[in-house]
């Protein structure tokens, strides 16, 4: 069944064929296509191709999380912001589009976003988010950050500014 999301675009929703798929690929992101419809009680080149699908219409991502409790090198926050204005879906993409930003969404109540920003650089990582890229943001009447000091079952991908220091030169990357 296909419907139109609040942007307008038409996407497809998810049948339970999709659903046992990514609930595997949740359990164990390792496992060959084979072993996955083996699992599933289906065809090898069904689970190829909807796993294809779903990559290709950007459903699913399949990726490394860390544990962040378990990732000391890690600091991270919770920070609610409060815009100027209203253009909703253009500050939340530039938010999300920071390098220490993990995902921000628009959310309902005392705050018009919600973002989570994850940093190898401690508190003055923490700081400098708040001090030098909201403040280029622009548009941002009030913020308040809440620093995670303990998180139970926090899987997470990596932000792109942790990934680009955890993959550096020094680890053999670029």
């Amino acid at each position: 069944m296909r419907r139109r999301d609040p942007g307008g675009s038409l996407k497809r929703s998810l049948d339970s064929l999709d659903k046992a798929l990514i609930g595997t690929l949740f359990d164990d992101g390792r496992l060959a296509v084979s072993e996955i419809a083996a699992r599933l009680g289906s065809s090898t080149p069904t689970v190829r191709g909807r796993l294809r699908h779903l990559l290709a219409a950007g459903v699913l991502r399949v990726a490394a999380l860390v544990d962040a409790s378990e990732t000391p090198e890690l600091t991270i926050a919770i920070v609610g912001l409060s815009l100027d204005g209203y253009d909703l879906d253009e500050m939340v993409e530039r938010l999300a589009a920071l390098d220490v930003v993990n995902w921000a969404a628009v959310v309902t109540g005392r705050y018009d976003i919600i973002a989570e920003v994850a940093t190898t650089d401690g508190m003055n990582g923490l700081y400098d988010f708040l001090n030098i890229s909201l403040q280029k943001l622009g548009g941002i009447q009030s913020s308040e950050m809440f620093v995670v000091l303990k998180a139970s079952h926090k899987w997470m991908l990596l932000p792109q500014a942790t990934t680009a220091v955890w993959t550096g030169p020094a680890a053999g990357g670029p």
